[in-house]
């Protein structure tokens, strides 16, 4: 029998009521108000960025005890930032906070608080044209269901796409009136009236240069030719010196950066007083959007590739050229080689060393780490490094009658696998040092010349020492993960040699993190969550690209920017007039670093190995071929759920491939008969490269 203290309790519960929220709508704008990032509330909340967003979709509600600290928490910001009357003008958006990964005080503003506050004041504003929803051309683009903090120094957002008529789109459907005739004159508006940009990814970091997109009709006002010359070597194209229009803009006293004029263009004079002066052009005739990174973008209407490319910038980074040079910079932006610090003797602030980023000067390869054509490769008989993807298909005499049998081949792909490699990943942030014969340690990042010849696997599955999947013949080189994943099979290392890097840290953890965080929230858009079961993921995933076109674009831009930047880590000299043994620019930056694309690929193909392991060991299923992500298998029916390991509780089985959209996970690549997996495997082909109709391949970035 329950006391009456019992029954009182439960009454006066009653009584108050559930904790009424206000709506999903209203939960944003709040936070958007006080200026609170997602990922911010999140920490706060001991939750997810994803959670929070879940909530302000109204996706899911918080629960206790969290549902009662995020009510007292919008009943505080329901005091402070009243909802506007219907009449009312919209309230001036509030700065930006400090990016969460700021825990500590700031060392250094960028300039006064006041000369700021003056700056903002005293800039002209632009004029804001209606959208003209009667033409096609300017059909206005969708909003996002909710807005991201605006910074007030950047009030229209990081970029817009310009048109012929002097109608230039931006974020959440704004059109500007650009009065700018030439190219110098777009350059000062972009400066000086536009309000566009973006604030820095890290308080350490600088703000992104604004960007304008060009339409074909917009950069033959400006002076710029439709189109350039050459298009099968796009990479090289841009305006000679020569040309009337880089004269304009030398008279203007403004500056190109050494690549030119071309697809993507910088546009810049030297800072002053440490304000910077540049703004970066995309010249989309010129095909700026590469197709394969940004799937029909290019034949959208100026309002949706606005919308495209804003939505990538407020999730990855303002586009600065292609994804693979985005990928790139976003490494940089969100960890700067220097930070502000005080000197103690003369109180002055100087630039220094910013822990756990790569630093300001490029650091050679060890001799191994380095492609044949390097400086340090020449001379070296020593062995290499080939930490590839894999590339390999089983031999057609081990396959069995019943597997010939079956009625369909089945691709699986991994989400972002390179992504998924990156988390928590440890890399070398100082010069190689040189040892022999030196004890094996999973924890030390860098090269080992390791005999693994002896060790000797079921051919059914590819050697997880080789990108070929070929068992290795001798010594050779690898990364640290691969000679971890040896020890991790049983068998004993002895490194006969090796290069190691003694300061490490986990570099690309935020790159990781943004993107990872990116790609979920795009497929959130696209109606594909984590909260789907099996059979509801891969419908969703059949039908995703359809929901949104462009939305469907922008999630193939992150991937591209993944996969292309750590391309970027290696990249490769170009032109007809390199010679072995020269250095190439690429070669200048801190960010040339081949040992990281090789723990990024040898971290992945040793992953895609366990996975296939654990699935051979559960079930007796072994792959008919595998290209870097992808992996196919024979299957009694054209799902994986017809022959993906399960526990009995419906459970993925640990260890093995599990469906889903987190990095990581597995989707379907492309299915197709058994027997045309066969008659290509007898013809020494890989059914992974064709699955999805087809090719596949590493993308190497520029």
């Amino acid at each position: 029998m329950p006391s009456q203290e019992e029954l009182f309790d439960a009454v006066d519960a009653l009584l108050e009521g559930e904790p009424q929220l206000p709506s999903p709508a209203e939960r944003a704008r709040l936070r958007e108000a006080a200026g609170v990032t997602q990922a911010r509330l999140a920490a706060a909340l001991k939750s997810t960025p994803q959670t929070v967003k879940n909530w302000e979709n109204g996706r899911s509600e918080p629960r206790p005890p969290r549902l009662q600290a995020y009510l007292r928490l919008l009943d505080g910001w329901a005091e402070r930032y009243p909802a506007p009357a219907a009449s009312a003008p919209v309230p001036v958006p509030v700065p930006a906070p400090v990016p969460e990964a700021f825990t500590g005080p700031v060392e250094q503003p960028t300039e006064p608080a006041g000369r700021a506050t003056a700056a903002i004041a005293a800039a002209p504003v632009p004029v804001v044209k209606a959208a003209k929803p009667s033409a096609a051309s300017r059909r206005p683009a969708r909003k996002a269901a909710a807005r991201a903090a605006v910074d007030p120094r950047f009030p229209h957002g990081p970029l817009v796409v310009l048109d012929g008529d002097g109608s230039a789109y931006g974020v959440d459907g704004i059109v500007l009136d650009c009065p700018a005739t030439t190219i110098p004159g777009l350059v000062e508006w972009t400066l000086k009236e536009s309000g566009l940009g973006a604030a820095r990814l890290n308080r350490n970091g600088k703000d992104s240069d604004p960007l304008i997109a060009l339409t074909e009709a917009a950069a033959v006002k400006l002076g710029l030719p439709a189109r350039l010359e050459g298009h099968e070597q796009r990479r090289s194209l841009r305006l000679g010196d020569d040309h009337p229009l880089v004269k304009q803009i030398a008279k203007a006293k403004w500056k190109l950066t050494k690549r030119g004029f071309g697809p993507w263009a910088r546009i810049y004079r030297p800072a002053k007083a440490g304000q910077r002066q540049c703004v970066q052009l995309a010249v989309l005739s010129w095909d700026a959007l590469d197709a394969r990174s940004w799937p029909g973008v290019a034949g959208m209407e100026p309002a949706d590739i606005a919308r495209v490319l804003g939505t990538y910038a407020a999730r990855v980074i303002t586009p600065r050229g292609s994804t693979a040079v985005s990928g790139l910079e976003l490494m940089t932006a969100l960890r700067p080689p220097t930070r502000a610090v005080k000197n103690e003797t003369t109180g002055e602030w100087e630039s220094a060393y910013n822990p756990g980023s790569l630093g300001t000067e490029p650091m050679d390869p060890a001799p191994p780490e380095a492609p044949a054509e390097h400086p340090v490769a020449q001379g070296w008989t020593g062995g290499v490094l080939d930490e590839e993807a894999y590339q390999w298909v089983r031999e057609v005499d081990l396959l069995t009658d019943e597997e010939c049998l079956l009625p369909y081949a089945v691709g699986l792909d991994i989400n972002t696998a390179f992504l998924a490699s990156a988390a928590r990943l440890v890399v070398g942030l100082s010069a190689p040092d040189h040892f022999h014969r030196p004890a094996f340690n999973k924890k030390i990042p860098g090269s080992w010349l390791v005999d693994l010849s002896h060790i000797e696997l079921d051919p059914r599955l590819p050697s997880p020492f080789t990108p070929s999947g070929q068992r290795p013949e001798g010594p050779a080189w690898y990364q640290t993960h691969t000679v971890a994943y040896a020890q991790e099979l049983g068998y004993d290392v002895a490194p006969i040699e090796a290069f190691l890097r003694r300061e490490t840290g986990a570099y690309l953890d935020p790159w990781h993190d943004r993107l990872k965080t990116a790609y979920l929230d795009t497929l959130a858009d696209l109606r594909v969550s984590a909260q789907l079961d099996d059979r509801q993921f891969l419908a969703a995933m059949e039908r995703h690209k359809q929901v949104d076109p462009a939305m469907a674009a922008v999630l193939a831009a992150i991937k591209a920017t993944v996969k292309g930047g750590v391309g970027k880590l290696r990249e490769r000299p170009q032109g007809r007039h390199y010679r072995d043994g020269e250095r190439w620019p690429a070669l200048e930056r801190p960010t040339w670093r081949p040992d990281i694309r090789a723990a990024v690929i040898s971290k992945a193909r040793v992953n895609m190995h366990r996975k296939m392991a654990n699935v051979a060991k559960a079930t007796g299923q072994y792959p008919l071929g595998v290209l870097s992500d992808c992996v196919v298998y024979a299957s009694p029916g054209p799902s994986p759920l017809d022959f993906l390991p399960y526990s009995t509780s419906g459970k993925p089985l640990p260890g093995s491939f599990r469906l889903g959209p987190t990095p990581g996970a597995a989707k379907v690549e492309g299915v197709q008969e058994m027997a045309w997996a066969v008659d290509l495997m007898e013809k020494g082909l890989n059914p992974a490269r064709h699955i999805k109709g087809g090719d596949a391949v590493l993308d190497e970035g520029e």
